[in-house]
């Protein structure tokens, strides 16, 4: 029998207590309670108002409210367990849920392509069309297939071995250009990097997340300049990247002249001793013509400064727009001298090949990827790491 605390009548419940003794001697087995609903003896308004305890009473009762304690030193063994490939949530580990997309087309293409044991002409058109349906383009899909071919035509072949000879060749595709960003600070003024690129490919964060890593990898002092003065919520979005990748923000009034930000940004910079300058540009003015004159403009004028500036121009690329990516690198090559590329938005796309076309067809330096939301997640760029993920290998 079940005796609640909360009895107000104490005689009644010594009575029942001696009852019980007579019913239940010592050492007798205890019964399982009753589960007969016509046997129940207590109320549903007893069962919620005195047996159910609500998240507020469990609070109410302690006395001092539970704060989950954070420090520095917190950040410091996050990013180091972060980097570390090894360990469950690694970089590697990241990297490999990121292409998931990616690679689950391209594997189960494989899959399907292969239906005989022996590789035949079919079977390599199969696996060709899969590179092509990936964002490789065709002429890298057939670059990559007919080097695949190679002393393998006619020969038994498994799917497994098929997924380590593709990820091969693709690693030798990317590995020229996958090269971080070498950062040398000049004898005067700050290593100025302009970041460029179409608005949504993810640039602002992009310049938040690389300031975040120049500062605890590499430990530089970073500044950060507004230069899209054409759009509030950029400025503002940059502002809180800033504040998150612990850099500098130089900004000045809506509709600013974009050049002079730069200007200015790059001469508080210099007299400050800044390391890095990162300057943001707008990624759309009122037409392609009008973009590209306000790129050109604010290089003309840092110029002035230096004739060797900026000395980096990195184009920031949207994987999930695919062979479209193509288009926007050609367009700002027209205009400025694009050295590097960072690739973002991997693990929301079905397009990774995309990466693996670009360094194929134009040979410019991929430094950096990015594969999720959270500011550890852009890292420099690996080509055995990616090939072999986005070939869904270990």
């Amino acid at each position: 029998m079940v005796f609640w605390r909360k009895k107000k009548n104490e005689d009644r419940i010594e009575e029942e207590l001696r009852d019980d003794k007579l019913l239940h001697p010592d050492g007798e087995p205890e019964l399982e309670p009753s589960i007969d609903q016509d046997n129940a003896c207590i109320s549903e308004d007893l069962k919620e108002n005195e047996l159910e305890e609500s998240e507020s009473d469990i609070i109410d009762e302690l006395d001092i409210m539970p704060v989950p304690s954070h420090t520095s030193l917190d950040d410091v063994q996050e990013r180091e367990e972060l980097s570390d490939d090894s360990e469950e949530g690694g970089w590697l580990s990241r990297l490999t849920k990121g292409l998931s997309k990616s690679t689950n087309k391209i594997t189960k293409g494989i899959g399907d392509a292969l239906t005989k044991s022996k590789l035949d002409q079919e079977t390599l058109d199969g696996l060709e069309e899969v590179l092509v349906s990936a964002d490789l383009g065709p002429k890298t899909a057939s670059r990559i297939i007919e080097e695949f071919a190679k002393d393998r035509f006619g020969k038994e072949i498994s799917e497994e071995e098929i997924r380590e000879a593709l990820a091969g060749n693709i690693e030798s595709v990317l590995s020229p250009v996958a090269n971080f960003l070498t950062i040398e600070k000049p004898e005067k003024g700050p290593f100025v990097i302009l970041f460029c690129g179409v608005n949504g490919t993810g640039k602002t964060t992009t310049i938040g997340k690389y300031a975040h890593y120049l500062k605890t990898s590499q430990h530089l002092k970073v500044m950060i300049a507004a230069g899209d003065t054409f759009r509030a919520a950029a400025v503002e979005q940059l502002a809180e990247w800033a504040k998150r990748g612990g850099a500098e923000l130089y900004q000045k009034d809506l509709g600013a002249d974009s050049a002079s930000v730069a200007f200015e940004a790059y001469e508080k910079a210099e007299n400050e001793g800044y390391d890095v300058l990162m300057i943001d540009t707008a990624g759309r003015l009122q037409n392609k013509a009008n973009l590209m004159e306000e790129l050109t403009k604010i290089i003309r004028v840092l110029k002035k400064k230096d004739e060797s500036l900026p000395h980096a121009t990195l184009l920031v690329l949207d994987a999930t727009t695919g062979q479209n990516a193509f288009s926007q690198l050609d367009t700002f090559k027209e205009a400025v001298n694009v050295s590097g590329l960072i690739v973002t938005k991997l693990d929301g796309s079905a397009k990774g090949g995309v990466l693996v076309g670009l360094a194929d067809q134009y040979g410019i330096d991929v430094h950096a990827i990015g594969v999720g939301e959270q500011i550890e997640d852009l890292q420099p760029f690996s080509a055995k790491d990616y090939a072999r993920s986005l070939m869904g290998l270990e």
